[in-house]
């Protein structure tokens, strides 16, 4: 896989980070200082990284047993993960709760949340044989900036750039799947 399909993977990844760090930005203001936001972008980066490596090793483990149709399958789960972050992109949000999410469990679950996507992503990269150090590092870093732009902006245009997010990060996800649904089949 090119790095151009990489990074635009890892920005669909990523659109989570920045929904989750607008509202967050929003709910938390001036109390989301520099270190605070650090905190949150390293924790997303370093998630979305582990989340992907955890499912490429996964997958190795069965790429032997489903080569045949491993095109379709990387097909299906990218837009599946697409297509749910299109119809969340169109659900109503519920207002943001002021929590700090730079701390405790409250960290801990988002950085879980955001990246279980990265899960699915990488078994998709164990099923189309290529390596996934490099494009961990780009996943992770990409959520990392993503993330801290999300606060940047969330103090400044509120929660529906998230949304739009969300839209632009599933239809390239399914757009990555059908490129790897085309590239298996001819």
């Amino acid at each position: 896989m090119d790095f151009l399909a990489v990074f635009l993977i890892a920005l669909g990844l990523s659109a989570d980070c920045f929904a989750v760090s607008v509202c967050g930005s929003i709910s938390m203001g001036a109390a989301l200082d520099r270190i605070k936001a650090l905190k949150v972008a390293v924790s997303f980066g370093f998630f979305q990284a582990g989340m992907i490596l955890a499912g490429f090793l996964a997958g190795n483990t069965v790429v032997e047993l489903i080569e045949n149709f491993d095109h379709w399958l990387a097909f299906g789960l990218l837009a599946f993960i697409g297509v749910r972050m299109i119809k969340e992109s169109f659900e109503k949000e519920a207002e943001c709760e002021v929590v700090d999410i730079s701390r405790g469990k409250a960290l801990l679950s988002l950085s879980v949340a955001t990246s279980i996507d990265s899960l699915a992503a990488g078994l998709t990269f164990a099923i189309v044989e290529t390596g996934i150090l490099g494009p961990a590092v780009v996943v992770g870093m990409t959520a990392f900036v993503v993330t801290l732009i999300g606060i940047a902006i969330g103090r400044r245009v509120g929660d529906l750039a998230g949304k739009r997010a969300e839209l632009f990060g599933g239809l390239v996800l399914i757009g990555i799947g059908v490129k790897v649904l085309l590239e298996g089949l001819f």
